[in-house]
């Protein structure tokens, strides 16, 4: 599949995409099952996208982190990292939590009506499509929210949080401590990114 996919990159002008990882530091975000944190998963979650990005299409992409290690980076820093270098995509992960058993895997956009809102959803649906498709994840939706992250983002870019699945979930929770799923998460995101932005 990989060498498939080398096979089909369009040449062009090089997008930057600028994922946000949700929490860390002191932040550890959501406590799930076995102890899983949050801000655990969208670390490996982010690291195994910069290596998709290398290994499938030699950099193609030029994507940052909002924090590379486990370090607390205030809201307004990440989005403000984005729009200094001209984001062509805002992408902010986190892990979803729910006292009841709840399932699945969500996208939330900015509930404004800014110039990217559309692009924003559909980028979003771009992700959740090719994440619930191939992973078997249940599909929540596109949701709307005034998420400090995303808020005035949509006025520069198109920008979501996705909420990669419940870590509340003992069947999610145990998908995310397995080093391959945190593979086949990364590749979905990162394909659902790359069909957004017509590279596959």
């Amino acid at each position: 599949m990989i060498l498939a996919l080398k096979m089909c990159v369009v040449f062009g002008q090089q997008k930057i995409i600028v994922i946000d990882l949700g929490h860390g530091g002191k932040d550890s975000g959501a406590i799930g099952i076995n102890s899983i944190q949050e801000k655990d998963v969208v670390l490996n979650v982010a690291k195994e996208i910069l290596k998709l990005n290398k290994m499938i299409l030699n950099d193609k992409f030029e994507i940052y982190l909002t924090r590379y290690k486990d370090t607390l980076i205030s809201l307004s820093d990440r989005s403000r990292l984005a729009k200094s270098l001209n984001a062509d995509v805002f992408l902010s992960l986190h892990c979803n939590s729910s006292y009841s058993y709840s399932k699945g895997i969500e996208v939330y956009v900015h509930n404004s009506d800014k110039p990217n809102t559309k692009k924003s959803i559909n980028l979003g649906l771009s992700i959740l499509n090719e994440s619930t498709q191939k992973l078997g994840f249940k599909k929540r939706g596109v949701k709307f929210a005034n998420f400090q992250v995303l808020r005035g983002a949509d006025s520069f870019f198109p920008a979501i949080l996705l909420e990669l699945g419940f870590v509340t979930n003992t069947d999610e929770a145990d998908y995310f401590f397995k080093p391959k799923n945190i593979e086949a998460v990364s590749l979905a995101v990162f394909i659902g990114i790359s069909n957004y932005l017509n590279v596959f």
